[in-house]
């Protein structure tokens, strides 16, 4: 009979301190710190144009890169090619704006180097009341929400005409007429025209209609 006993109180010890290091464990486990999260910052800036001030930030598509790429070229050849040079902004500022998969907020408004400087504050805020209004934070990498991603924009024309809008004028200034394209057909806009005039030794966006 003892030596049952023995067994017993054997027994029970051998689970109470099996109990002990699994409350150890679960303890360790509630209290240890979680690693925090990978915070994603702004887009480090991978090529410039100097002349130009125009920026390539890395998170750029491969097509927007190569637009870029293009427009360095154009600027770089001793006699401007104005035409291409219009046309090259326009599908640049395109390529950025309608493009949300790359953005890491609704605050993250994509084409604004392109557009008149007097006006980028309100083409920010159109922007962040339109489509980027309902953007997603991706702050840290976690966002499920299904994006549009530009994969072309193609010039249908070019006009050289003269712009007028607000108290900005431009005699020589261009229209053009564009078609976007899409990885996947999410029902964003896929035609635009738009007006640019000369300022300073830039090509700039004033304006934008369907």
């Amino acid at each position: 009979m003892k030596k049952k006993k023995r067994v017993n109180r054997k027994i029970r010890i051998i689970i109470s301190i099996a109990v002990i290091i699994v409350l150890i464990i679960l303890g360790y486990l509630y209290l240890k710190p979680s690693k925090p999260k990978k915070i994603q910052n702004a887009a480090k800036i991978e090529e410039k144009i100097e002349s130009h001030g125009y920026e390539l930030a890395e998170n750029e598509t491969d097509y927007y890169k190569e637009l870029f790429k293009n427009l360095k070229i154009v600027l770089n050849e001793e006699s401007l090619n104005e035409e291409k040079y219009a046309s090259l902004v326009s599908q640049l500022f395109l390529a950025d704006f309608f493009n949300l998969d790359n953005k890491i907020s609704k605050n993250d408004v994509g084409g604004l180097q392109f557009v008149y400087s007097d006006f980028r504050e309100d083409v920010e805020k159109y922007a962040k009341e339109g489509i980027y209004h309902y953007v997603e934070s991706n702050l840290y990498s976690d966002r499920k929400q299904k994006l549009p991603i530009v994969t072309e924009v193609t010039v249908l024309n070019v006009e050289q005409m003269e712009i007028v809008y607000l108290d900005t004028s431009d005699k020589n200034g261009y229209r053009v007429d564009l078609k976007i394209a899409y990885k996947e057909d999410m029902g964003y806009q896929n035609s635009a025209t738009l007006y640019l005039v000369h300022h300073e030794d830039k090509l700039e966006i004033v304006k934008m209609s369907k």
